[in-house]
């Protein structure tokens, strides 16, 4: 007796929804390869870097040589305008017969795989985009060499996650470990990396995916250190605590270049679209392109390349205000026009130098017109580096700390937080999309923004679910409760009915299709009509795991039963009971939506 009932428990605790932990034992199989990914993203940026090195010699210099050098102090003259010409042209044909995919900057290529494909990257992208991406930059594409990289990484990472066998969370995951090891690898920014796969890859912050990508940026930022050296990628002389006016003044300056950020997007999707009118087909496009690249590149030879070394020369004060200028508008042209031609190129890397070149100028603008702000212009520089990407991208914490840890200068952090904090405000409220969605929108995508606690994971079933219980007993018959049924009562028009023993205890539940069956005897006792274990929830269960249990049993009610006894019939849980459970959250949205129809703005 006492074994049979033991197994009724145990049949019905198996229907129960069995709650998620938060890491399971497979997780240390992903973060082992999330550790190889970081480090095969070290290799790859190690490597990509020195064959963008080969192609800048033999295109500018004519040596062999592999060594990070500037295209600009090259002495073609006039000739210099056929270099990115070519290079375009190159990559125009990659594309065009390699994969479309090579096209842009690579993150929103990234992304849209995440949201679209399962994170599944074709693995030919996986060579292809470094390749296209190191002879566009390499013939004097104005592009940062970290998006190719990332997106390298990222391609790896799903290539992996191909090859074998695993969910597509964890291959999410895995893709985001190698865009994360990859930006950790290019600038010594491990704590960067991470924040940016959580702003704009993992659309998420768990655990299960936050210690791999973690352990990839350790690994890919250590073999970096070995390397190239750990020294900081933009140097900059010590500098002080800013003090109150100076910190207001960094406020104001991340207002202008919050302004400034939805002008740089928008004319970049301005130009992408110029190029859509044309009557050539897009793989002509990119050397139309390197044409305004070249053009420009001859006037102001600054603006070739990846120029590393000028958001340096910003952020340590040594530019003048001719040469910021010249960075600030003509580095703009030359990568927007770039950009919106397809060719294959970064973007961080071009906003941290339009930006650090804006900063700049205003920084001495303030110490010129403002002396009592007591603003540095090279605390102005890196706070306009780092607030026109946060603009652009809304990603506010990389930006702020990707600052922080390229410059090595723990006083920035502050004016950091000042200066991106109101970019971020000011694009936030004035443009719905970002520099990384836009073109994610424009083909139908709803990309996450922001990241809250689920309204369902926070309630609980005995919170919602209905007490009173309609319930019948096994030793009614068919007839009686057809009958029942017929009669129409308020009662009798539930889809689910608990059937329970002479004790009260749970059989199973019954449907009124079971019920109405025409092959069920009139005199057949409900309890034989039971085939299937119910689907039970317990009160302590979360809203989460009861729709989870609801929908992976394709049913729309469950049975609440006592967390000590799954025979002892609580309550009965609904879809609409689970949908109630928002309606805090649209009450609080409705009242924020009549306050901006006070303030003016519906």
């Amino acid at each position: 007796m006492h074994h049979a009932t033991d197994t009724a428990h145990a049949e019905l605790a198996a229907q129960l929804p069995r709650p998620e932990a938060p890491l399971h034992a497979r997780v240390l199989w992903i973060s082992a390869l999330a550790l190889l990914l970081g480090l095969a993203a070290a290799v790859v940026s190690w490597a990509l870097m020195r064959l963008i090195g080969l192609i800048t010699n033999l295109a500018f210099y004519g040596r062999l040589a592999t060594g990070f050098v500037s295209p600009a102090g090259n002495h073609l003259g006039p000739w210099v305008i056929a270099i990115p010409v070519l290079g375009g042209l190159i990559v125009g044909v990659m594309a065009r017969y390699g994969s479309r995919a090579i096209r842009g900057h690579g993150i929103p290529e990234a992304m849209e795989q995440v949201l679209t494909n399962d994170s599944r990257i074709a693995p030919r992208v996986t060579w292809l985009k470094p390749v296209s991406s190191a002879i566009a930059i390499g013939t004097g594409g104005p592009f940062g060499a970290e998006g190719p990289i990332i997106a390298t990484g990222g391609a790896l990472g799903s290539l992996v996650g191909q090859l074998l066998r695993v969910t597509a969370d964890e291959r999410k995951t895995l893709l985001a470990a190698g865009a994360a090891g990859g930006m950790a690898a290019v600038f010594a920014a491990p704590f960067a990396a991470v924040f940016m796969a959580i702003e704009l890859l993992l659309f998420e912050r768990r655990a299960r995916s936050l210690i791999p990508v973690v352990l990839a940026c350790i690994s890919a930022a250590g073999l970096r250190y070995v390397l190239e050296g750990s020294a900081a990628m933009f140097p900059m002389p010590g500098i002080a605590t800013q003090q109150l006016p100076a910190l207001a003044a960094c406020a104001v300056l991340g207002i202008v270049v919050g302004l400034v950020s939805i002008g740089v997007t928008r004319a970049t999707y301005l130009v992408e679209d110029l190029f859509e009118k044309l009557p050539l087909h897009w793989m002509w496009w990119p050397a139309l392109g390197g044409i305004a690249v070249g053009v420009i590149g001859w006037y102001a030879p600054l603006t070739l390349g990846v120029g590393y070394g000028n958001i340096a020369a910003e952020v340590s004060g040594t530019l003048g205000v001719a040469t910021l200028l010249a960075l600030c508008v003509l580095k703009f042209v030359s990568w927007a026009v770039a950009l919106g031609s397809g060719t294959s190129g970064g973007t961080l890397a071009p906003l941290f130098t339009i930006g650090g070149a804006l900063g700049g100028l205003l920084g001495l603008a303030a110490a010129h017109w403002l002396p009592w702000l007591h603003l540095d212009p090279r605390i102005a520089a890196v706070v306009g580096m780092a607030a026109l990407f946060a603009g652009a991208s809304r990603a506010l914490l990389t930006s702020v700390v990707f600052a922080f840890e390229t410059t090595q200068q723990p006083h920035v952090l502050l004016p950091l937080l000042a200066g991106c904090a109101t970019a971020f405000l000011v694009s936030g409220l004035l443009m719905r999309t970002t520099i990384m969605t836009e073109k994610l929108a424009r083909r139908g995508l709803r990309v996450p923004a922001d990241y809250s606690a689920d309204d369902l994971e926070q309630a609980r079933v005995g919170e919602v679910c209905s007490r009173d219980v309609v319930c019948l007993h096994g030793t009614q018959t068919v007839a009686e409760v057809r009958a029942w049924l017929q009669a129409g009562s308020a009662a009798a028009t539930h889809q689910g009915y608990p059937v329970l023993d002479a004790d009260a205890r749970l059989l199973g539940v019954l449907t009124r299709r079971d019920l109405l069956d025409a092959h069920a005897a009139d005199c057949a006792a409900l309890a034989t009509l039971i085939r299937r274990a119910p689907l039970l929830v317990g009160e302590d269960h979360s809203l989460r795991e009861a729709a989870d249990h609801m929908v992976a049993a394709d049913v729309g009610r469950l049975v609440v039963v006592a967390a000590d006894d799954p025979r002892r019939v609580l309550g009965m849980l609904t879809r609409g009971d689970v949908l109630a459970a928002h309606a805090p959250r649209i009450h609080a949205s409705r009242q924020r939506t009549r306050h901006l129809r006070w303030f003016g703005r519906a």
